[in-house]
């Protein structure tokens, strides 16, 4: 099976780290990403090793923080709207056979949208109709 993604697939703890960095301005170090776990913080020692990871996966970058000895900041190299993209397009390719329509046909058919959710869907369709015959 061919893969699109060109990084490995992130896991559900590499996301939890990535959203972090992602809804961060700045690069953080270790010790800030594990505060911005409120609610059952992972150890510092998790969180390091998951960095490592992202780092070894081509995801995020580290350098030393300004001022300090051995403290490290980390920053994503990928925006979550990219790997978001990659990752739709492998679950599209992979799983409906490169098909858009049967990627959403599946979606509205599978999710419960309330009536509100289908007209905001409705009204981006249009407004990406009306933006497509400008350009024409």
């Amino acid at each position: 099976m061919k893969q699109t993604l060109s990084k490995k697939p992130l896991t559900h703890a590499e996301i939890e780290i990535m959203n972090v960095l992602w809804d961060s301005p700045q690069a953080l170090t270790v010790h800030e990403i594990v505060d911005c776990f409120p609610d059952s913080p992972p150890a510092y020692t998790t969180v390091g090793t998951f960095l490592k990871i992202l780092e070894a996966k081509g995801y995020v970058e580290h350098r030393r923080k300004a001022g300090t000895g051995r403290t490290f900041c980390f920053s994503p190299l990928m925006s979550r709207e990219k790997y978001i993209s990659q990752v739709l397009h492998d679950v599209k390719d992979s799983l409906f056979r490169n098909s858009t329509k049967a990627l959403f046909s599946f979606l509205i058919q599978s999710e419960e949208l309330s009536d509100e959710e289908l007209r905001e869907i409705m009204e981006m369709m249009e407004s990406r109709d009306e933006t497509l015959s400008r350009k024409n």
